[in-house]
């Protein structure tokens, strides 16, 4: 056990990084204030989300930006937030929230569906806190508070929505049949610091693992949870430690897990399938730029989204540029963590052996006695 401990406090320690960036993909979009995007392998393109317009642009590598889809369909007001291909079906599935305000007072969210050769709308399935409720005729009656934040699809076109507002998951199905998937008590089970601005903010960036779950994190309680997706049970991820305001989240190839936040990108591993997991990196982040998603582009490149997205919400800014920047990634801090692995080990092999030692002489010692 001592040992253990030395391991963990060898790891706990971990000095962020300053960013080292690659590329940097800067775009015009005026009053865009963009909370999300995607990597679309097919046009080697990416996909954005406006908080403020009812769009969804494509980003060229080089910053060329092309108005991809325009919903006039949508609630006035309303947003694109989470974005996820769904590449076996080549669908775009996007989520789309509006805040209740004075002149709108009742909420929505709702999970879209684009064709990306069409550009065609397939569904539009408005997301509901009650399983009992008929989704289309009480789009406006939802009772408690709910925002549809990010959505992660399965490999049977399955959709989950995570409910930052409301702390449960969403799912609809590949033909836009919507309803709750998991309510677990684990969402609710850590303690939540008042204080901090995004208190409020629950289960946040979901994205699926092929094995047949899905990873969340929670942006006010800094936990990463693991949910089956076959019946919707849910357990902590136990990590070295929490992932401070997390919001969008991505997987390398590799299996390596990206956390992005305001202030900095985690860098996650695993060897045991979700169980337990180390942030073996962290790298700072341009505050003002607010980071609000991440995600793996081609040869397991790391971009983040610079959106300035608390500029938007506070309404005192027209901003014309934003940002797609590449993080590259200290390598050697993959390897270390894993020497304190084994260094740990080592530990524990030698005080057990000392252990044992004691004992045994202490036992020669009364026999001669």
């Amino acid at each position: 056990m001592k040992s253990f401990f030395v391991l963990l406090i060898s790891v706990s320690f971990i000095i962020a990084s300053a960013a080292k960036t690659g590329h940097v993909i800067t775009f015009r979009s005026p009053s865009l204030y963009p909370e999300s995007f995607t990597w679309d392998p097919k046009s080697h393109n990416f996909i954005i989300g406006g908080t403020r317009h009812q769009k969804l642009l494509s980003i060229s590598e080089s910053g060329v930006a092309e108005t991809l889809i325009t919903d006039t369909d949508l609630p006035e007001n309303s947003s694109f937030l989470g974005l996820a291909i769904d590449r076996r079906n080549n669908r775009l599935l996007a989520c789309i929230h509006r805040t209740p305000t004075a002149t709108h007072p009742s909420p929505f969210n709702a999970l879209a569906a684009y064709d990306l050769k069409s550009r065609r709308r397939i569904f539009l399935t408005p997301l509901l806190d009650k399983n009992d409720q008929n989704p289309i005729a009480t789009v406006t009656e939802i009772i408690h508070p709910a925002a549809a934040n990010d959505v992660a699809v399965d490999s049977s076109g399955n959709a989950y929505v995570t409910n930052s507002d409301g702390d449960f998951i969403w799912k609809v199905n590949i033909d836009g049949e919507g309803s709750i998937f998991s309510r677990s008590e684990i969402f609710k089970s850590q303690p939540v610091d008042l204080t901090v601005d995004y208190h409020k903010c629950g289960l946040n960036g979901v994205v699926f693992i092929s094995d047949g779950y899905l990873l969340v994190v929670q942006s006010n309680t800094g936990k990463l949870y693991k949910v089956n997706v076959n019946d919707g049970t849910a357990k902590t991820v136990n990590l070295n430690k929490d992932l401070t305001a997390g919001d969008g989240i991505a997987v390398r190839s590799d299996g390596v897990v990206l956390v992005a936040s305001q202030h900095k990108l985690y860098y996650i591993k695993s060897e045991n399938n979700w169980d337990e997991g180390v942030v073996f990196d962290e790298t700072t982040l341009d505050v003002e730029g607010f980071a609000t998603a991440v995600v793996v582009g081609n040869r397991k490149r790391v971009y983040v989204l610079y959106g300035h997205l608390m500029e938007g919400i506070m309404g005192n800014g027209n901003r014309e540029e934003f940002s797609i920047v590449e993080i590259e990634e200290n390598e050697d801090k993959e390897d270390n963590i894993w020497l304190f692995v084994l260094v740990g080990f080592g530990l524990t092999y030698f005080l057990f052996w000392r252990f044992q030692m004691r004992r045994l002489v202490q036992n020669m010692d009364k026999r001669v006695a």
